[in-house]
């Protein structure tokens, strides 16, 4: 039979693996991996049974869940209101439930993020530029 901490690090391999291949989108699967490496310390340091083992792997996986969910309240919290000379663009491609999508700004194709997700932006919608990060556009909808 395999020692549990090596069945919490081959679990852990196996999110972290999924996470680096691009499979997790909303950070869930880190969460997940992150929490069985940790438990994969533990349950080595300390002889637990298994039911303790996966209920400490569900108290941990929650924490984290919760964690980003407070990170990513705070950051929309802080979402900075275009200016009055705030630049224009066109929407071109619909934006995802992620808030991704492209824009036609200046005549060019960019991908942008919509820094409100709560509001969907859907192709022909108007968009205020805020700023840039790389090739990526800080956009927020028009009021």
């Amino acid at each position: 039979m395999v020692a549990p901490p090596l069945l919490w690090l081959g679990l852990a391999g196996l999110l972290l693996l999924l996470v680096l291949v691009g499979v997790d989108s909303d950070g869930l699967l880190l969460i997940g991996g992150l929490a069985a490496l940790l438990l994969t310390l533990v349950s080595s340091l300390l002889p637990m049974a298994g039911p303790l083992q996966v209920v400490l792997y569900a108290l941990l996986a929650a924490a984290g869940y919760a964690g980003l969910r407070l990170a990513s309240q705070k950051r929309a919290e802080k979402t900075i209101r275009p200016a009055a000379g705030a630049e224009l663009a066109e929407v071109i491609e619909a934006f995802d439930r992620h808030g991704e999508g492209r824009v036609r700004w200046q005549g060019q194709s960019w991908a942008a993020q919509n820094m409100d997700p709560r509001q969907p932006l859907s192709t022909g919608s108007r968009v205020s530029v805020l700023g840039r990060e790389g090739t990526r556009l800080q956009v927020l909808p028009q009021p």
